[in-house]
């Protein structure tokens, strides 16, 4: 219903804001995040989650919109609340939770105060396919291919060498060179080998 909230700076504490907008003061539930964020100038600009409950009407600021998403995700698993949305917002960036559930690292999920390991796997099994959707990132454990290094090796093992021997020097060559093609990691892993 309210998508941002755009006026001047009243109040400002680590947990919430108050902004007047056009005479109408709106207290705003912050995380610690987006209080960093916040730069002590009176115009200010937040992106809002209004949450409806029986007993209270409730907005959420937030400094960036990519928060807000991450906090709205959080919000849809059972068991996590906005308050401990935004403890997790406040104790890690928006980048570490992202980057937390794609990898399934469930130790950080967990060491965010008022998280077990049930909610925190819970979290990551919710969760991880709509990040990895959303922010289109690659989960990490899983190497990209690399064909030019299998030929380079299958080239190497043809000419005699050690397998494990020119696996470790055409790695070490690939990190330094990612783009090389498959003549330049041989020529450099036979001076290497």
């Amino acid at each position: 219903m309210i998508t941002h909230i755009q006026g001047k700076l009243i109040e400002k504490n680590p947990t919430d804001v108050v902004i007047d907008c056009n005479g109408v003061g709106y207290m705003l539930n912050i995380s610690l995040h987006t209080f960093s964020q916040i730069p002590d100038q009176e115009h200010l600009k937040l992106y809002t989650h209004f949450q409806v409950k029986e007993d209270s009407h409730t907005l959420f600021g937030f400094s960036s919109l990519a928060e807000r998403e991450i906090f709205r995700l959080l919000i849809s698993v059972s068991g996590v609340g906005a308050s401990t949305a935004r403890t997790m917002l406040s104790s890690l960036t928006p980048k570490q939770v992202r980057e937390g559930i794609a990898v399934g690292d469930v130790a950080l999920i967990q060491s965010i105060k008022g998280i077990g390991a049930k909610t925190a796997q819970r979290v990551i099994l919710d969760l991880k396919d709509k990040i990895l959707k959303v922010y289109d990132i690659d989960e990490l454990s899983t190497p990209k291919n690399n064909t030019n290094k299998d030929e380079a090796l299958s080239a190497l093992d043809v000419l005699g060498f050690n397998k494990k021997q020119s696996e470790r020097v055409v790695d070490k060559i690939i990190s330094n060179q990612p783009d090389a093609t498959v003549e330049v990691i041989i020529k450099q892993a036979l001076k290497n080998l």
